[in-house]
């Protein structure tokens, strides 16, 4: 959603938001070998991580990288038992903040990562950044690049259709009245997978909450303001508002995070509001098209428009690796700009880093420009106090989709999870 968000957000997830198509598998160059000369890791990065890989053994002549990929929601869940238990892989993705099962609070508090602050890149994160990758003044995450939230465009779709991109609230609802009298939806929505539901919420949330009060999380933070009586309302209120106007298509409990990827990318819908690392996933679906992200308008007022950015999900490296020189190798490689720019180009995200050589990408222009004229707010989840916070919030969201629940009965329930503090 890293993303951001995944921002303090993301993402999330997106997280992921933070954040990947739920699918993975066990991959390797070579099936034999092992000792020394073998990484084990696991990875969201799905789309992406594969040529970061292919990259790194290729600068590392007899090492090879045994990895998996898979979805944000069962990768939370896996790795944290596999910690646990003591099988965990040498390096794994780890979401910035505190808003996850798998964010850098949550898993080096315990114990469960190397501190990484003697690393060479370690001193060169961006505050904003170094922020989130820090459990009390320690860097534990390698975090190579910034994400955003916005609406994503299928070019040629939309030049099919004959729309262009809304950048007012009203004009956003008269878009998605069109595309849908035009017979195709205006945005793929895959609620099915639930980190995915925090995502539309939070481009909203950017604009509503922030835009009028960017001290929002430290007054939450001190107990002067609340999920429930603030313009969370409002934010989810113009997000359902969406949802009964036709923004979505039909069913989208019953759409995964990969099957809206497919609509999207193949013009069934006219575009998806989701991290701009789908941008690589579309482009891998339809290799012909392009996309453009786009800010999600919540207000009549251009000028106002706020996107949710921050630094995307990184990798951690285990406490207890089999392979810890290896291990630290890899991050580092992350961490270069030799390995950053293939994660940044291959995702469509940002640098975290200065002096990579990178070039934006023409689809991340609006981003670009939105992360340089300070009109961005971090992804919400990262700088909440617990991760049982952002649970409680999409589990929420799909039980209002479902009739299940009320936009009150969960901004409250996410207050008083808020409340219980770390």
């Amino acid at each position: 959603m890293k993303t951001r968000m995944f921002t303090a957000l993301v993402a999330t997830t997106t997280a992921a938001a933070l954040l990947a198509a739920c699918s993975g598998g066990t991959k390797s160059a070579s099936e034999g070998g092992g000792g020394s000369k073998t990484l084990t890791l696991a990875s969201v990065d799905q789309g992406s991580v594969e040529d970061v890989v292919k990259a790194f053994e290729k600068a590392n002549p007899g090492v090879k990288v045994r990895y998996t990929t898979s979805g944000a929601d069962q990768y939370q869940q896996q790795i944290r038992t596999q910690l646990a238990s003591g099988t965990a892989p040498d390096v794994m993705s780890v979401w910035p903040g505190n808003g996850n099962p798998a964010a850098t609070h949550v898993l080096a508090k315990p114990g469960y990562l190397r501190d990484l602050s003697d690393q060479p890149w370690a001193a060169k994160m961006p505050p904003a950044i170094k922020s989130v990758a820090q459990y009390e003044g320690k860097t534990y995450n390698a975090i190579f690049g910034q994400n955003g939230i916005g609406a994503v465009y299928n070019d040629e779709a939309m030049k099919k259709a004959g729309l262009t991109p809304p950048d007012t609230w009203t004009k956003l609802l008269a878009f998605c009245r069109d595309a849908k009298a035009k017979g195709t939806p205006a945005f793929a929505l895959g609620n099915q997978d639930n980190w995915v539901t925090q995502l539309v919420l939070y481009a909203m949330v950017a604009t509503t909450v922030y835009g009028p009060d960017r001290d929002f999380d430290q007054k939450l933070q001190a107990g002067q303001a609340t999920f429930a009586k603030s313009e969370w309302a409002t934010a989810l209120d113009k997000y359902l508002t969406m949802e009964k106007t036709g923004c979505f298509q039909k069913n989208p409990l019953g759409t995964n995070y990969e099957a809206s990827q497919q609509l999207a990318a193949t013009g069934k819908t006219l575009g998806i509001i989701q991290g701009n690392w789908v941008i690589a996933l579309l482009k891998g679906k339809n290799p012909q098209a392009s996309f453009t992200l786009k800010a999600v308008p919540a207000t009549d007022t251009p000028s106002q428009t706020l996107i949710p950015a921050a630094a995307g999900a990184g990798y951690g490296v285990n406490a207890k690796a089999k392979n810890p020189e290896l291990a630290l190798k890899f991050v580092n490689f992350v961490m270069s700009p030799q390995g950053m720019p293939l994660f940044t180009k291959k995702q469509g995200s940002l640098p975290s880093l200065p002096d990579t050589g990178f070039k934006v990408d023409p689809s991340l222009t609006e981003l670009s420009t939105f992360i340089t004229s300070n009109r961005t707010v971090p992804f919400m989840d990262q700088l909440w106090p617990n991760a049982k916070v952002q649970q409680t919030m999409l589990s929420g969201l799909q039980e209002i989709f479902s009739g299940q629940s009320t936009p009150q009965g969960v901004l409250k329930d996410m207050d008083n999870d808020y409340k219980a503090g770390s």
